[in-house]
């Protein structure tokens, strides 16, 4: 008689399924979705809407309901504010010791410079470039008229401008006279200046001061200015395309 019972699978046949079963490829793993996207989309056009809606709001109801006033009328010229006015009437004293205002330079151009006697190096280095300048232009530069304007009276009287000036050029001239006096034509050019040092009791100090030439037409009206650190050549072309 048969025995019927099932043979036990040997070790081979065992280790075989078992590999086939570790050989089996898993099946990848779905990307999760990102719940979050929807609802940021969501807000993001819903904040669009809103912002568009605001803009037309404001263009069709807000702004010509409650800004109409602030608006110019239809036609109206709109004036806008221009450059300061430099420039003015002074009253000061030349180094002849003469009275001068800027009436007797009518009909002339100027090269007007603001500065002081004891200046170290700015005042000389513009007064020279100033007047090589005038020197370059050759019978042009007859038609203009070079002007010190001292910014420091105290010190610079007619006989120091006197003295100083003439180191430069034999047109040039010096102006001073009481402290207003300059302190009202330093204004009229929006030149700045302030003292500076140890004291104000005696001579032991400086003047610190704007550097800038300006150049004044026959009408007495501001025409250009001229920075510091401009040599005589630029100053000389650009003064001959002016006359």
């Amino acid at each position: 008689m048969a025995d019927n019972k099932p043979s036990k699978p040997d070790q081979k046949t065992l280790k075989g399924e078992e590999s086939k079963k570790a050989a089996k490829p898993k099946k990848p793993a779905e990307p999760k979705k990102d719940s979050k996207m929807p609802s940021r989309l969501m807000t993001y056009i819903a904040l669009m809407v809103l912002i568009s809606a605001f803009i037309l709001v404001w263009r069709h109801y807000i702004e010509p309901t409650y800004f109409a006033e602030f608006k110019a009328p239809a036609g109206a010229q709109v004036q806008t504010v221009g450059t300061p006015k430099i420039g003015g009437p002074f009253n000061l004293v030349n180094q002849d010791g003469a009275s001068v205002s800027e009436a007797d330079f009518m009909g002339r151009y100027m090269l007007i410079y603001f500065g002081y006697t004891y200046c170290p190096d700015v005042c000389p280095t513009s007064l020279s470039e100033m007047a090589d300048a005038l020197d370059m232009l050759g019978p042009k530069g007859d038609k203009i008229t070079p002007v010190f304007i001292t910014i420091d009276p105290e010190r610079d009287d007619a006989n120091a401008l006197k003295t100083y000036v003439a180191y430069f050029h034999p047109r040039l001239v010096g102006l001073t006279g009481t402290v207003e006096q300059v302190k009202a034509a330093a204004k009229a050019y929006k030149a700045y200046f302030a003292k500076a040092g140890d004291g104000y009791n005696d001579d032991d100090y400086t003047m610190d001061h704007s550097s800038i030439t300006y150049l004044m037409g026959p009408d007495g009206e501001f025409i250009t200015h001229f920075g510091h650190g401009v040599d005589a050549e630029q100053m000389a072309e650009k003064l001959s395309d002016l006359l």
